[in-house]
């Protein structure tokens, strides 16, 4: 695949002495309309454990832990809400990918001074304890990335 001039110089200067410090896969979600089982069939197949459920609007967020990181099911709740539009328009699937990093903020200010689309300017609360903000699909090649900080020691996830 070759590159454009624009997209070769974007590269160059997005790649350009990042402060961005991976630590591991934090989540990989996947979204599912309102109603099905996704959540019981992974537990069940996988032999995995449900570790933590929470209710925001418009969706239902589980975790289910592999031993180092999660599979996160979020169903669709309700007649709209991010969620319940891309389900609908795309099906159940992979919604996001979700990388844990040890500085969210300067992480999402670096990836901006770097030009780098982001969908939160900042860092924003997100489920169990953890700070996120997400980086525009637009940025990644089509994929969409949560940036996960964890702030609070979650012990017992249930």
């Amino acid at each position: 695949m070759t590159l454009t001039r624009t997209k070769q110089r974007f590269l160059d200067r997005v790649l350009q002495n990042p402060i961005m410090n991976v630590l591991r896969i934090h989540h990989v979600a996947f979204a599912h309309p309102e109603g099905t089982d996704v959540h019981d069939v992974l537990t069940k197949v996988l032999n995995l454990p449900l570790v933590h459920t929470e209710y925001a609007d418009g969706l239902i967020e589980r975790m289910i832990d592999t031993g180092g990181g999660y599979l996160q099911t979020i169903e669709a709740v309700g007649e709209d809400g991010v969620i319940k539009r891309f389900t609908d328009r795309c099906g159940a699937g992979l919604h996001h990918v979700a990388l844990e990093v040890d500085d969210l903020a300067a992480t999402v200010r670096d990836l901006i001074d770097r030009g780098v689309e982001m969908i939160d300017a900042a860092p924003r609360p997100g489920g169990d304890g953890t700070m996120v903000a997400f980086v525009h699909p637009r940025a990644t090649s089509g994929l969409l990335v949560e940036l996960v900080e964890e702030i609070e020691e979650t012990g017992d996830r249930s």
